[in-house]
């Protein structure tokens, strides 16, 4: 638990300095990147939505949850995702992040504390601005999946998150025009696109050097030396 509390510590002072923001989410979209997107802007007519990036103890050191999305749901069926959602109105996006973490995973709002936000970002595909947030839970919450939007959740090692072997890139085809795209390989899983921005900037909190290498290989070297 001392190490957890020395995380803490650290990731409570971390989030209230400059964050590495924009430059960062950059490096973990596909390139080319969608023309005329900017991560940190703010179109007018986008969607407010929030995340929970919840890290926990666990005997291995700390870990966080990631949710893979049902096959057959209309938006971003069968990616690996942070809990989150849209905003309700009047609703804060501290608050939202909390509620849709409550009924994706079944995560007792009350048990969890924000440690602060990551930077937000404009996803261009479903014109949304994300606001994540990182928050904790002293002991392993008692997670409870939605069957009717979460196929499985999957707890992964913060320790995987800052390892460089588990960065990659393939190709993919968008709009007819090949693209490069950056993921994590996280307990097999590909995690890409936005949610691999907002885990970027987050691993940028310990190294702001944190990136995936060259596209179309492995970066050498093993895992981010601890803080």
């Amino acid at each position: 638990m001392a190490g957890f509390q020395e995380l803490v510590e650290f990731l409570t002072a971390r989030l209230h300095e400059p964050l590495p923001g924009a430059d960062v989410h950059r490096r973990f979209a596909p390139r080319p990147h969608h023309k005329g997107w900017r991560p940190d802007d703010r179109p007018a007519g986008a969607r407010d939505a929030a995340a929970l990036l919840l890290l926990y103890p666990r005997a291995n050191g700390a870990a966080f949850p990631l949710t893979v999305r049902r096959s057959d749901l209309p938006v971003h069926p069968g990616q690996v995702s942070l809990p989150g959602g849209r905003l309700n109105p009047q609703e804060s996006a501290e608050a939202a992040a909390l509620r849709e973490s409550e009924e994706e995973i079944g995560v007792d709002a009350s048990a969890v504390t924000i440690l602060g936000a990551l930077s937000s970002l404009w996803v261009i595909v479903s014109n949304h601005v994300v606001h994540p947030f990182v928050g904790i839970c002293m002991t392993r919450p008692e997670f409870r999946p939605a069957p009717s939007e979460v196929a499985a959740l999957v707890e992964m090692p913060l320790a995987d998150l800052r390892d460089l072997r588990r960065l990659n890139w393939e190709q993919r085809t968008r709009d007819g025009v090949l693209v490069d795209v950056p993921f994590f390989d996280l307990d097999g899983y590909q995690v890409w696109g936005a949610t691999a921005m907002i885990l970027g900037e987050f691993g940028a909190l310990f190294d702001p050097h944190f990136a995936p290498g060259a596209p179309n290989r492995r970066p050498e070297g093993g895992a981010l030396p601890p803080r």
